[in-house]
């Protein structure tokens, strides 16, 4: 018996050793729970709290209104009932649902990225060092497996792809059941439209169908389109509902500025998929190539790689060259949807590149073994330290529990004394989110996509402010994602602590229109010395040593038009 132990502990020490480290990487958030640091940017100020309001509205399958946020955001703006996300925030409390998430994209990127890499390198603690550095690499929280889990797809249609109908029925099964886990309109419909590509490449040079392969293809893009019937519906049955993205005009840089963005991300990345590949992964590529043209080895795969990833990142950047608004503003879908979104498929080919350039280096460089297992090392602490705790901790942003600062927003709600869905909250210098994570009825959002004419109708509440600033005001008027109650004096700082000695002493908005919005309240992170001015009565500040915010309570006091 403890011989078959040591035996099954020898074959897989390599894959224990990556989970324990993967559980290490975890712990803060099953430790520290909502006292964790995590990422504020498209996370605490918008998808956490897109996933619980519609968690307790109990609209999974309903197409109406959601009365909480603009008097009715669209049902359809927010995630699909087929989400798996959807489901763990009905059941758990958002934290916890958020560490499910956490840790089923970590575990599921670093399966696949291990079962993907064992086709090309004959190393197991190559593939299994790779697979574990790209497992905890930062990706966007709520993407959950749209990025992590693209090895295991990829993966999967390979087996597919090579085995026909005789690939084990639960390849078939993990892939149909990945896009109740991941997004469509993120990542996958690129993936797909690539595998699409490849089946037909295939089909070209072998004279002959892979009809199992095409079955795939088809049989998970046509659970997505079902996932996803609420955005179908939308775009093309609900003809009352304009979004916002419409009235999108972006992409206005100059060649030289294009060039400069190609680059940025293919030097560095984007901030939703980071592959922390600058210091270590591009030199280990540079050195691999040396030696292979040193060693008379060509590298095709590898090779094929960077240029495929220096494909993805000039297309990304010349997405948004001047040269392409006589596209957009001809083709609507050209304007609003983001085609640029393929260099989302960066980190997983990076990972395939790196693993693969230092298998070369294990076969073929002198001292090769011991350079890999330090260099597999130097990235693992250059990607652990990117850990949410660790880096939100070390910059000072609040936890999740300070963030939300539910005490707080409680004493506020008992002050007002009325039902919430009796009044309406706009938010200065605070992320409306953090309003709506407390229940509050908002005329401000951050969202996809919302009705053209409400953008409009807030414009005219923020337009002396916006007129005073040409950075809002293009900010705004460009893209529109976050309809804030923007201000010349803060710009686009939206999360404004206590400890700033801020004051607005030259607000000027448009009280009238915000009135017949229905707006009743201000909550305030700065106080606003020419209240009386805009109309604004003030009430009082509320404040507590657990919050990093002190709000500022202005009532609307201007008589509402008819």
């Amino acid at each position: 018996m403890s011989s078959a132990i040591s035996n099954v502990f020898s074959n897989t020490k390599h894959i224990l050793i990556a989970c324990l480290v993967i559980a290490v990487y975890l712990s803060p958030y099953y430790i520290l729970g909502e006292d964790t640091h995590i990422r504020l940017h498209d996370n605490l100020d918008s998808n956490i709290v897109w996933y619980k309001l519609l968690a307790e509205s109990g609209q999974f399958f309903s197409i109406s209104e959601l009365p909480n946020v603009i008097n009715g955001l669209p049902r359809s703006t927010l995630a699909t009932p087929f989400d798996i996300m959807v489901w763990f925030y009905v059941l758990f409390e958002p934290m916890t649902a958020y560490t499910i998430g956490q840790t089923i994209m970590r575990f599921a990127g670093f399966f696949g990225m291990y079962l993907l890499l064992r086709r090309f390198i004959g190393s197991k603690w190559i593939v299994t060092g790779v697979a574990l550095v790209f497992a905890i690499l930062p990706f966007w929280p709520s993407g959950l497996l749209s990025i992590a889990g693209l090895p295991l797809a990829l993966y999967l249609f390979l087996s597919i792809r090579e085995n026909r109908w005789q690939a084990p029925w639960y390849h078939w099964f993990v892939l149909m059941l990945i896009p109740f886990f991941s997004n469509f309109i993120l990542t996958f419909v690129f993936f797909l439209g690539l595998m699409g590509v490849v089946w037909l490449v295939d089909w070209i040079r072998f004279k002959k169908s892979n009809w199992a392969f095409l079955t795939a293809i088809a049989g998970m893009t046509s659970i997505y389109l079902i996932k996803n019937y609420m955005l179908i519906y939308a775009m093309f049955i609900n003809e009352g509902f304009t979004s916002h993205r419409e009235d999108l005009d972006l992409g206005h840089n100059t060649l030289s500025g294009t060039i400069s963005l190609f680059f940025e991300n293919f030097l560095t990345g984007h901030t939703h998929d980071m592959a922390v590949h600058t210091s270590i992964i591009l030199p280990v590529i540079g050195l691999a190539l040396v030696v292979a043209a040193y060693r008379r080895i060509k590298p095709k795969l590898l090779i094929g790689l960077v240029l495929f990833n220096a494909a993805l990142s000039l297309w990304y950047a010349f997405w948004y060259w001047e040269g392409w608004r006589i596209v957009k503003d001809n083709v609507m879908i050209a304007n609003t949807f983001n085609f640029s979104r393929i260099h989302f498929l960066d980190p997983m080919i990076w990972y395939i590149a790196f693993g693969l350039a230092l298998w070369l280096l294990w076969k073929h460089m002198r001292f090769g073994k011991a350079a890999v297992t330090i260099l597999i090392i130097a990235q693992l602490l250059n990607v652990f330290g990117l850990n949410e705790e660790l880096k939100y901790g070390r910059i000072g942003t609040p936890t999740f529990a300070e963030f939300y600062s539910e005490e707080l927003f409680d004493s506020i709600e008992a002050y007002i004394g009325k039902d919430q869905s009796d009044y309406r909250v706009v938010s200065i210098g605070l992320h409306p989110t953090i309003a709506q994570y407390n229940g509050f009825y908002t005329l401000d959002t951050y969202n996809n996509s919302y009705p053209l004419e409400y953008k409009y109708k807030f414009r005219k509440i923020i337009a002396p402010e916006l007129a005073k600033n040409d950075t809002i005001k293009n900010y705004f008027d460009t893209w529109g994602g976050r309809l804030y109650m923007y201000t010349d004096k803060l710009g686009k700082d939206d999360d404004v602590t206590k400890n700033r000695d801020v004051v607005l002493d030259n607000l000027d908005i448009n009280t009238a229109a915000l009135a017949d919005l229905g707006g009743d309240y201000i909550f305030s992170a700065v106080p606003i010395e020419n209240h009386r001015e805009n109309d604004l009565a003030y009430e009082r500040s509320f404040e507590n040593s657990q919050s990093p915010w002190k709000i500022y309570l202005y009532r609307v006091d201007i008589q509402r038009s008819a």
